[in-house]
């Protein structure tokens, strides 16, 4: 779709010949902007709810920044997973109205407050380890990108049951959990036993030789005796997020192009 269709739709919209609902339906499918390197889909929100998010890693600084100023130009969310400290630096240097969130490694357009009218509740965030912070702060990062509110209880492993029980508030409060372990990957089974709400797992890749990268981790979880227990991929608070994000939405996909996606 060009400028001149675009055109033609809002002034049939205008006229009455269109409705708003139809002209939405058609821009849902509008096609992506191309850059050098990349085709950048600005109305996936529209579609899916969850807006075009980067995957920094294996992708160049200079790159990052080129796609990061589309964004930009459309002042909707910017945000880009796996970037460490160096690239991240090289990107700010000519990008500084961005934030870099070093343990998520994230870097992102300012985040907005939440709106609480457009989600369901609290989303929360509990993670077995330290070594599994990282992890847990990239959900964290990303739910917040996508206007949710968010508490954190880090180190609150099996190993310590009572750490779990003092957050006992929380847990029952909370619209959707994450819960983020390696090792033998047990907590997310505990957690899900002594609530009703749904729990996201993400296995880590923290652990011992016989943890096999977060196989241990991923497998213990599927096989998990709780039952609803959606399992993500290994390290992936990301996607963690976008499923606990999606839980959460009150409305339509159409309507967050107007929510938390704005820089």
């Amino acid at each position: 779709m060009n400028q001149e269709n675009i055109l033609k739709l809002l002034q049939n919209v205008q006229r009455g010949v269109s409705s708003v609902e139809q002209a939405m339906e058609t821009l849902r499918h509008l096609p992506g902007q191309y850059i050098k390197d990349a085709c950048i889909d600005h109305h996936r929100s529209l579609r899916t709810g969850i807006p075009e998010v980067i995957f920094g890693e294996g992708k160049t600084a200079e790159q990052i920044i080129e796609i990061a100023k589309t964004f930009i130009a459309q002042k909707t969310l910017f945000l880009a997973t796996r970037v460490d400290a160096l690239k991240a630096e090289s990107v700010l240097d000519k990008l500084p109205e961005l934030q870099f969130h070093k343990v998520a490694g994230i870097l992102s357009s300012v985040l907005v407050k939440p709106d609480l009218e457009k989600v369901r509740g609290n989303i929360l965030i509990l993670c077995a380890g330290t070594s599994d912070i990282p992890v847990a702060e990239e959900a964290r990062i990303t739910a917040l990108a996508f206007g949710n509110p968010v508490t954190t209880h880090y180190d609150a492993g099996v190993a310590g049951l009572h750490r779990l029980f003092d957050r006992q508030q929380d847990i029952l409060s909370a619209s959707v959990i994450i819960v983020v372990a390696g090792m033998e990957g047990a907590l997310p089974s505990v957690v899900s036993g002594i609530c009703s709400a749904p729990v996201v797992a993400v296995p880590t890749s923290i652990g011992y030789g016989t943890s096999f990268g977060g196989i241990t981790a991923l497998l213990g979880m599927l096989n998990s005796c709780a039952p609803g227990l959606a399992v993500v991929n290994i390290d992936n608070g990301f996607g963690a997020a976008c499923h606990a994000s999606a839980i959460n939405r009150k409305n339509s996909p159409a309507s967050l192009q107007e929510s938390g996606s704005t820089v």
